[in-house]
């Protein structure tokens, strides 16, 4: 009997354990009771064998940490079929393991999981052992039965997950505790999946991304956010706390230019989210990991690639900040993203991120090749859902003196003042929301720079 015909007798028998030992038979326990499926015992040069296979279903995982350490414990799913939970161990100098049925369970599978999240226009799922499975909609995390689930099927969860991102391996999550990455199920939505480790065991939130790209006019973007597709240089930067929508902002800049310009389009995301098809422009999509080792390599070998437009998923370090600048300075369009609240905050942000020595020329650099600042926050609105809420700012010949004389504290100023430019600060946008009874008095509050210099001016 292979490895295979006896996972699916086990399943067939409702077994609850599957017993490897070099020297007796196969054999199932149920109901408490340790049954033989055969007189034929296992030598320990077969067992090998099968624990080699029972390796490669669990995604070609690696052995050396039983023959390292003599034990070894993973989960690994045979599709249509069932989970399983191996403890694979060393005993008088042989292989051995005892390999648990874990059924996919009762409460939901993978697809169904997903499929329903997308029915929902949910944003986020979240998958959380101890819990039920979870989805965030309108800004709002909502249970969905009361169903927990439990560490050892969240594991066989997870696992399926990788098999639908084309059996990626677990590995780096194995290693590092995380791992991002993107998957699509055709018919249904693309998804950006966060999977990591906490309280010692799998976990992950999967963002759905739909197919579409997104409609600017549904998600209330400015027409001047939109105006950036004509820049043909300098840099623009997107900011805001994680999950305020920035990917989603850059989607539709580079959506305008690809309908609007001929031009060659560069995207270095980690991962993928919004697929862009070939329209006016030609738009090159790679991802972190899978098609170039970093942000650094792929940003260099962009430059040698004829680009016009280069997205940068995420500006992490001051070299990759260096080399975005360099871009942007040799007259390429530079879009990328930044976690910070705030035109002048993100400036800041970008200066620190240099050695001291350093940071004068930085400024001189920043204030000639930056050329937009667009800063977001999503709030929630009064008929519980979110809006975007927007700071924006394009550089003028006063903002780039205030950057070359260190001067950054004085831009909000001329951000608030400067509205005929198609500029904003986020507390104008706030209380413009506000009064056009969009969100509370208190999230205006909890959502502005100043709360004291907002209650003041929500007074007046």
């Amino acid at each position: 009997m292979n490895i295979m015909e006896l996972l699916t007798l086990a399943v067939e028998k409702d077994a609850g354990d599957i017993f490897l030992m070099p020297g007796m038979p196969f054999s199932f326990k149920k109901d408490g009771m340790t049954i033989y499926q055969s007189e034929v015992r296992i030598l320990p040069e077969e067992m090998e064998q099968i624990m080699g296979r029972i390796y490669e279903l669990a995604q070609n995982r690696t052995m050396e940490k039983v023959q390292a350490g003599g034990e070894d414990d993973f989960s690994f799913v045979v599709p249509g079929l069932s989970g399983f939970k191996a403890n694979i161990f060393r005993q008088r100098n042989s292989l051995a393991g005892i390999i648990r049925v874990v059924p996919f369970g009762n409460a939901m599978n993978v697809m169904e999981l997903l499929t329903l999240a997308v029915e929902k226009d949910a944003a986020d799922i979240f998958l959380i052992p101890g819990m039920p499975f979870s989805y965030k909609i309108g800004g709002k995390i909502i249970y969905q039965g009361d169903v927990r689930i439990m560490p050892d099927e969240m594991e066989h969860m997870i696992a399926q997950i990788y098999e639908l991102a084309k059996n990626r391996s677990m590995d780096k999550v194995r290693t590092h505790g995380d791992d991002d990455f993107s998957f699509a199920i055709p018919g249904v939505s693309r998804f950006r999946a966060n999977i990591f480790r906490q309280r010692g065991s799998l976990a992950g939130i999967i963002r759905v991304v739909r197919f579409e790209l997104p409609d600017p006019k549904k998600l209330h973007l400015p027409d001047c956010i939109l105006d950036v597709a004509g820049l043909t240089k300098g840099m623009v930067l997107v900011t805001g706390p994680a999950g305020s929508g920035k990917s989603t902002t850059l989607a539709c800049i580079i959506d305008e230019i690809n309908k609007s310009r001929n031009a060659h389009v560069i995207t270095l995301e980690d991962p993928i989210e919004y697929l862009h098809k070939h329209k006016q422009s030609v738009v090159t999509q790679r991802e972190v990991v899978t098609d170039t080792d970093s942000y650094v390599s792929g940003l260099r070998a962009s430059l040698r690639q004829a680009p016009d437009v280069i997205l940068l998923g995420e500006m992490r370090d001051y070299e990759t900040i260096s080399i975005a600048m360099t871009a942007a300075e040799t007259g390429h369009l530079m879009l990328s993203t930044l976690h910070t609240i705030g035109a002048a905050n993100t400036i800041d942000r970008v200066i620190d991120a240099f050695p001291p020595s350093q940071q004068q020329q930085i400024r001189t650099q920043l204030a000639m090749v930056l050329t937009g600042v667009i800063s977001q926050q999503l709030i929630p609105t009064v008929d519980g859902g979110v809006m975007p809420a927007f700071e924006i700012m394009f550089l003028n010949n006063a903002i780039r003196n205030m950057i070359r004389e260190s001067k950054i504290h004085q831009i909000d100023g001329v951000i608030a003042t400067s509205q005929e430019e198609g500029m904003i600060s986020m507390d104008n946008s706030l209380i413009k929301m506000y009064r056009d009874g969009v969100i509370t008095r208190e999230n205006a509050v909890a959502y502005s720079s100043n709360s004291e210099l907002m209650e003041r001016k929500l007074s007046r």
